[in-house]
């Protein structure tokens, strides 16, 4: 079985299944039941990945909370959660005690080296009055039983539409379990693990992204679970990974496109430095990503680069290589076996290859989900009978996925329905773009029109004229953006996905959205 390592710290399988099983009597000693949730304020850390593990144990529902939360974010999703303990990092403590409910326990871990490094924080030394991690595992009685089903976590979704929300789902039967398990295999590249093909002490993959998020912490639990060796790193940084990738051997990893667009900013000395060719399967999800990056990322790094598509509450369901897309620029994969997946028109019928539609579907555990106290925002993610993640696209005539747009983002401009990726892709295509946003903003004669902020590269000055009579070259004329500005940076979840609410809203401001 593999190894989990975090900065100096190595832990055997056997060594963290010892201490999982003692934060698992840590836990229970609080008082915390089967159904109950534990709420993880950490970084990425040994110390999640032992609480997270332990909760599992007891049949305890673990809650990753995004510490970057304000304290009023914060405090909702502590008290939407309902969680009955709270084990946080000494340093993120004191910024957010004022939004910590009344009477609800709090466990201190010391923030490790590698984290301070990273972030480049001063030593915290843990406030007093509070209980300290590794001072109870030292003393907790471990968790000998057999173990409940492990819950899945409940991940509050990033909230890019308004308050983000929790989705719980009911704990799996054994036919569920075996289904995501093969879900998960082959979006993260371990189909010959599961089949008894290959030893899973032979792969070795890195927790690049943050564990609140849906995809890392699915990727990084499932690796642990089946024995791969998994290297924690505290925080993304392009160079460091690639020093991480030739020091470690990694061989497998899961990562979002905007980790894409920093590894490719690099100056070339930095890219040819180091030895990548352990990589067997890199896949990456989460965020549209522009097809001029993923086809610089397969040149160089080889045909190792493989994507999928899903959401949280819907699963993965689609699945795709290096040699397919390129051969479907463009594409999010095919139809994985055992998924359901439809595109359709208003009316819920099949609409032809090429057309585009709602994308609608479900993976091979079904849709078992709810979300946290608002079971009415779960009955509006159903339509007929699959889950609607909010994307528009069509599916070509060999079965391949195209996502167009999220319908929330479509712009209706004089009748006409413009799509901001579209767009998007073009504006990467153009010299000196780094990235971009496209919306709509208000219009008194169309209803909306299209508003483009872009980020230039470091050093460039671009113009808005410019870049229109660029963008009117290879498209049509009610599509090129209106309005182009220009901004240093533009807001992002760490996931890669722009916060268009917040480009979008100062100019919505007081006035009644179509949607």
């Amino acid at each position: 079985m593999g190894w989990i390592k975090s900065g100096e710290r190595i832990l055997s399988a056997a060594e963290f299944d010892q201490r999982a099983r003692r934060a698992a009597g840590v836990i229970a000693g609080f008082g915390v039941g089967k159904g109950d949730g534990v709420a993880f304020y950490l970084r990425n850390d040994l110390a999640y990945f032992e609480g997270v593990f332990g909760a599992g144990m007891l049949g305890i529902y673990p809650v990753p909370v995004n510490w970057h939360y304000t304290v009023d974010e914060a405090r909702y999703l502590l008290e939407d959660s309902g969680v009955k303990l709270l084990v946080i990092h000494a340093d993120l403590l004191g910024p957010v005690r004022a939004a910590i409910p009344s009477g609800l326990p709090v466990v201190v871990v010391p923030t490790p080296p590698e984290v301070r490094a990273a972030y480049g924080l001063a030593e915290t030394p843990p406030p007093p009055g509070y209980p300290l991690w590794d001072d109870l595992l030292a003393k907790a009685e471990p968790f000998t039983g057999e173990g409940e089903v492990a819950p899945s976590s409940i991940i509050y979704t990033s909230g890019t539409t308004g308050r983000p929300k929790g989705v719980r789902r009911a704990a799996f039967t054994p036919e569920q379990a075996e289904a995501v398990n093969t879900m998960l295999g082959w979006s993260y590249g371990y189909t010959e693990v599961l089949a008894g093909r290959r030893d899973p002490a032979s792969i070795t993959t890195a927790v690049i992204g943050p564990v609140y998020h849906s995809a890392p912490n699915a990727h990084s639990a499932f690796s642990i679970r089946l024995g791969a060796n998994v290297v924690i790193m505290p925080r993304f940084d392009a160079e460091e990974l690639l020093a991480l990738i030739e020091r470690e051997r990694i061989t497998h990893l899961n990562m979002v496109p905007i980790m894409f667009n920093r590894l490719l900013r690099l100056p070339e000395a930095v890219k040819r430095k180091y030895d990548l060719s352990s990589l067997e399967y890199v896949t990456h999800a989460a965020a549209p990503c522009p097809p001029p990056v993923k086809r610089a990322m397969i040149e160089w790094w080889g045909p190792v680069i493989w994507e999928y598509y899903g959401s949280t509450e819907m699963g993965n369901v689609t699945n795709l290589s290096s040699q397919e897309w390129l051969a479907h620029p463009g594409s999010v994969g095919r139809v994985q076996p055992g998924v359901t997946l439809r595109v359709v028109d208003p009316q819920g019928n099949d609409v032809p290859p090429g057309t585009i539609g709602e994308v609608i579907g479900k993976g091979r555990h079904g849709t078992n989900f709810t979300y946290q106290n608002s079971p009415e925002k779960r009955a509006a993610m159903e339509k007929y009978g699959l889950i609607t993640p909010g994307d528009m696209g069509y599916f070509d005539a060999d079965g391949f996925l195209y996502l167009c747009d999220r319908i929330n983002d479509m712009i209706i401009s004089g009748g006409a329905n413009i799509y901001p990726a579209e767009i998007e892709a073009e504006l990467h295509k153009l010299p000196g773009v780094a990235d971009c946003a496209v919306f709509g903003i208000p219009d008194e004669e169309f209803g909306e029109s299209v508003m483009a902020v872009v980020q230039p590269m470091p050093g460039v000055d671009l113009e808005a004229a410019q870049l229109q009579a660029e963008l009117r070259k290879v498209l049509t004329g009610y599509k090129v953006p209106r309005r182009i500005d220009f901004a240093a940076s533009l807001p992002r979840e760490d996931s890669g996905k722009i916060f268009k609410r917040k480009l979008r809203e100062p100019f919505w401001e007081g006035r009644e959205r179509r949607i």
